[in-house]
């Protein structure tokens, strides 16, 4: 898709379609005069008295459609409201953006769409429209023969999209488009991984993926379950005892030769999660080939780094396994030795992710990065308490914590932070190992998880990311997608592009 920046008049625009913002309660003719734009004075009229018969008050997301009839050069033109001014700014933008691609960037025969969103100038609106565009039009498909309306075409056929803006130059332009695209794409990819069948995601299928991605910048490592045997991951290997799917352990390093700063991320990577002989109810288990959310998330960040070239160095970490009941799974009462020689009794075999990063993140301390964040869909209890409206975020580090919500509130993704409370860890005391990998049952079940993996972070600034609740969506919305949203990536290429911006400042 080629993305063009265009300086109004709207009236001579040859698109298809133009999508243009209004503020609430504000006219018309002013919101085309503050873009310095012009409609012709009767078509204009036409429109005020539609807007004034329709009660159009451009309140947020309601629109207006009209059909020009050839007044203007564009086909069709659809209002949309952005809301108070006030309250105006890249979220808007961006799930303005999803809005309408989602409605008609596979449904129509638009070839060309313009965007007056009203830019004014800033990269950061421009990049949000972006943003919003590709993960609107996202969907997957590859097992479909045909679609809803009988056919087995999909895809976005938009191919021009338009930004109308004055004021913006064409440089800052072209880095809003190229950061914007990178990061919708690679949560895009990441979604896909997801929505993956089990039968296919298989920890070896992962590895294969990641291992793809390898280029000068990028290597891939994969152990095998004898090496991760032999650097003693105990507790990896316990959860994958029970399926005939091997394990994975996959690290993958980004290097640019001017990076200034080194970040880990470690993915849960549980491609298929019945619940061990601790076993999940049907209906439980219907969505769990999303259990590996995590692990396609630090995947597609790892992407959106490498397609922007980003001066950093980061070690992206999976340990890739199944969940299974089996004969070899490991039992209630088990107990599993760690990488950093911590020993765990199993008092719930559907408390396996973090037996896995437990391991991944003895793993990447050993690398002595400045800062670790872990992705993962840890727990339902994150689910009950926040449900799909934010992730939880706990750690060892306020500041590190602090800029991963800031950044989370540009990328449009919300964290809420939960307390690791040192009466938590009371609740994982053990009368026979070091300590049990579940809590207290209907107790802070993922506060009680968040200080399980604050065990094996060394006193590293670490930041622990669970998404069960964000990760899936039951239905299409904005920006968002049914079943696994990738939630984090975004997120997190906002906060290391951030970081490595800013590199003055002190370390998290």
């Amino acid at each position: 898709m080629e993305l063009i920046l265009e300086k109004p008049s709207f009236s001579a625009l040859a698109a298809d379609l133009i999508v243009f913002g209004v503020f609430q309660d504000e006219s018309l003719s002013d919101a085309l005069k503050n873009c310095d734009a012009e409609f012709p004075a009767e078509f204009l009229a036409e429109i005020e008295e539609l807007c004034k018969q329709e009660n159009y008050k451009a309140k947020s997301k309601e629109t207006l459609s009209i059909f020009t009839q050839k007044k203007i050069t564009a086909r069709r033109l659809i209002l949309v409201g952005l809301g108070k001014k006030n309250d105006f700014g890249p979220n808007a933008v961006r799930k303005a953006s999803a809005t309408f691609a989602r409605q008609f960037a596979s449904k129509t025969a638009y070839t060309h769409v313009a965007l007056g969103l009203r830019f004014d100038g800033k990269k950061e609106l421009i990049q949000a429209a972006v943003e919003g565009w590709f993960l609107g039009s996202y969907t997957f498909t590859l097992y479909k023969t045909q679609n809803d309306n009988g056919a087995n075409e999909t895809g976005d056929k938009t191919k021009r999209l338009s930004f109308l803006d004055q004021q913006l130059d064409d440089s800052s332009f072209e880095q809003a488009c190229a950061r914007g695209r990178a990061i919708a794409e690679a949560t895009c990819f990441a979604r896909d991984l997801i929505a993956e069948p089990a039968c296919n995601m298989t920890p070896t299928k992962l590895a294969q993926l990641a291992d793809s991605m390898t280029c000068n910048l990028l290597t891939c490592e994969i152990l095998e379950a004898d090496e991760a045997a032999r650097l003693g991951m105990g507790a990896f290997l316990g959860v994958a005892q029970g399926s005939d799917q091997p394990p994975k352990f996959i690290a993958i390093k980004y290097s640019h030769p001017d990076a200034k700063r080194f970040f880990a991320l470690v993915g849960k990577g549980i491609t298929f999660d019945s619940g061990g002989l601790s076993l999940k109810t049907a209906a439980g288990m219907e969505t769990m080939k999303y259990d590996m959310s995590g692990a396609a998330v630090v995947m597609g960040v790892v992407r959106a780094l490498l397609d922007l070239q980003a001066p950093v160095s980061v070690l992206a970490v999976v340990a890739a396994c199944e969940n299974m009941p089996s004969g070899t799974a490991t039992k209630p009462g088990d107990i599993l030795v760690a990488m950093n020689g911590k020993t765990i009794e199993v008092n719930n075999t559907d408390a396996e992710g973090r037996l896995t990063l437990a391991d991944a993140l003895c793993y990447v301390c050993q690398q002595k990065p400045e800062a670790i964040i872990d992705v993962a869909t840890l727990t339902g209890a994150v689910v009950a308490a926040l449900g799909k409206a934010a992730a939880g975020i706990m750690g060892n580090d306020e500041q590190l914590m602090e800029k991963i919500i800031d950044s989370g509130k540009a990328a449009g993704e919300r964290y809420w932070p939960l307390p690791l409370f040192d009466e938590y860890k009371e609740t994982l005391k053990s009368d026979v190992a070091d300590l049990k990998n579940a809590g207290a049952r209907g107790e802070a079940g993922s506060s009680s998880a968040g200080m399980f993996l604050k065990e094996f972070v060394e006193g590293i600034p670490w930041a622990h990311l669970d998404i069960a609740g964000a990760g899936w969506m039951d239905k299409d919305k904005e920006e968002l997608n049914k079943g696994g949203t990738a939630f984090g990536v975004r997120s997190l290429s906002y906060f290391i592009l951030n970081q490595i911006e800013n590199e003055s400042a002190s370390p998290v």
